[in-house]
């Protein structure tokens, strides 16, 4: 994966243009660009597929054509082929060159082909028109800003800053032209708020586990399609450890990493699994005394993250990939998206099945700029291309037409997902209750700590051009009864806490950090009688 940049118009500035791709240099390991009179193009490039040969911007044999590209495209083999049929010739193995030779045979109906994690820019170079696409569900970034008589798109916000204008998100799933006049037109090619309401919904619990399990199994298949050794990171908990089994079947070459308080059950688990199924392990210890303001003012520049939960989360994501970029690991997996789908928060649970319904939709929608944005850019600030299993497009409609009833059963969430890798999981996996990291280690309190300098240390870095920081949507949502629409107008009405909710937020951090409760939650379960003992 990459970082793109361009820059197109008559005031299009070769100095501006290179300190923006500057700020991308951490998503790739070589800085390649094209300069023509009104379209500056760049990329930073990280070497996954066909290394030396997918050199970019990219070029149409004609000349044409020039595209800059982000992200991998999976079924890149299959449309090789389909392509080669029709007589085309290729001069790499990358799926970068098919992305442009399957626009030049289909031209915008090559969106509905492509399965993968992507977003990228096909310029024509004679008009400078330019057609933009992103992936359905928005795993790779992209941003637009104007100036005057130039129009710059690029794969961080931080790029676009700046120009000093107001920046837009080019919205999961849509794809369209900006046209010689510099008007960004674009339309849904994936309605992420309809998924899965066409097909008939799945009732029996095991041809639900059979087509759960077959689906996420080809999907995470698919993503381990790489020479280059895997990186899984492996929280404990269910989701991760999951790719982790798969991981280590698929691929001969994989390493989990693991971030947490020494002592506390999330890297117990992990470091379980790992030992068992002989896996190189990495734990990054951090205790709560260790995360300062320094640390949270990084992973605010970093992640460009606009609610407070995702940021806090963004603190304990850094180290992660921090390690994996030391370890020269260029390609991770995460479980990251499971809750979405299959009911990992209670809110899905609080609710009749037709409101469950659209707050499924919802959190996937928004997926783009919380969780997915803090993964992206957590991970490419390190030079790693993560790749997200569960947010396969044909996982997610599957999904969609699971009843609530399948997701939480006995008690216990993701129940279909536990159901259908039964005979995988090991038991300890299986019946593990959801148990967030940062939570239970006391990692999540200690941000919280910082939450009054958020918003500030956001706009400083010029981020609140596309949105300033605001409330989180699930707290908005808690507080209006699990109302979507109602948490949406009260979301609009008073986007950012008060005054005296920050103080009241601070005060209840401030006496969970003095208290002895961390030591209590990553002291040995021996003292708990009612809970099961720690693995060993």
């Amino acid at each position: 994966m990459c970082g793109i940049m361009l820059s197109l118009g008559p005031e299009a500035d070769p100095a501006i243009f290179r300190r923006m791709l500057g700020t991308l240099a951490p998503r790739g390991e070589v800085t390649e660009t094209r300069y023509e009179t009104g379209l500056l193009a760049g990329v930073r490039r990280l070497r996954v597929v066909d290394r030396e040969r997918a050199v970019q911007p990219w070029h149409s044999a004609d000349e044409r054509w020039l595209l800059c590209y982000n992200g991998e495209v999976f079924n890149h083999h299959e449309l090789r082929a389909e392509l080669s049929d029709l007589g085309h010739r290729f001069r790499s193995a990358s799926d970068t060159e098919v992305v442009l030779a399957a626009f030049a045979q289909w031209g915008e109906r090559m969106v509905g082909r492509l399965r993968g994690e992507y977003a990228f820019a096909i310029v024509e170079r004679a008009t400078r028109r330019v057609y933009l696409v992103r992936d359905p569900l928005g795993v790779k970034p992209l941003y637009w800003s104007r100036s005057p008589g130039c129009l710059h798109l690029a794969s961080e916000v931080k790029a676009l800053v700046q120009a000093g204008a107001p920046v837009v998100e080019v919205p999961p799933g849509h794809h369209g032209w900006v046209d010689e006049d510099g008007q960004v037109q674009l339309r849904p090619y994936v309605d992420l708020l309809s998924l899965g309401a066409s097909a008939p919904m799945v009732e029996d619990p095991d041809e639900a586990a059979l087509l759960v399990r077959t689906t996420l199994t080809d999907s995470i298949r698919v993503r381990l399609d790489t020479d280059l050794t895997v990186g899984v990171v492996l929280s404990g908990g269910l989701d991760s450890s999951l790719a982790l089994l798969h991981a280590a079947q698929l691929h001969p070459d994989c390493v989990a990493v693991t971030v947490g308080v020494p002592e506390s059950p999330d890297v117990a688990y992990a470091r379980r699994l790992a030992r068992e199924l002989g896996v190189p392990h990495e734990v990054v210890e951090l205790r709560p005394r260790d995360i300062r303001l320094a640390d949270v003012r990084e992973a605010i520049r970093i992640s460009e993250l606009t609610e407070y939960g995702d940021i806090i989360n963004a603190v304990v994501s850094v180290p992660i990939f921090r390690r994996l970029g030391e370890l020269g690991v260029k390609v991770a997996l995460t479980g990251d998206g499971s809750d979405e789908l299959f009911g990992g928060y209670p809110m899905y649970h609080e609710v009749g099945p037709e409101t469950s319904r659209r707050l499924f939709l919802h959190k996937i929608r928004n997926l783009c700029r919380t969780e997915l944005q803090r993964v992206d850019r957590t991970s490419m600030a390190f030079g790693v291309e993560t790749r997200v299993p569960f947010l396969d497009l044909a996982l997610v409609e599957l999904a969609m037409r699971l009843p609530i009833g399948l997701k939480m059963r006995d008690g216990q969430e993701k129940w279909i997902v536990r159901h259908a890798f039964a005979d995988l999981l090991p038991d300890y996996i299986r019946r593990r209750a959801k148990n967030p990291m940062s939570y239970s280690s006391g990692l999540h309190e200690r941000a919280r700590l910082y939450k009054p300098f958020f918003a500030r240390t956001h706009r400083s870095f010029g981020y609140h051009l596309l949105e300033p920081v605001r409330r989180d949507f699930d707290s908005v949502l808690m507080r209006c009864d699990n109302d979507l629409d109602a948490a949406i107008a009260a979301g609009r009405a008073r986007p950012d806490y008060t005054v005296l909710e920050h103080a009241r937020d601070l005060v209840g951090a401030a006496r969970w950090n003095a208290a002895p409760m961390v030591r209590r939650l990553v002291s040995p379960r021996r003292n708990r009688g009612d809970e099961a003992p720690l693995p060993g």
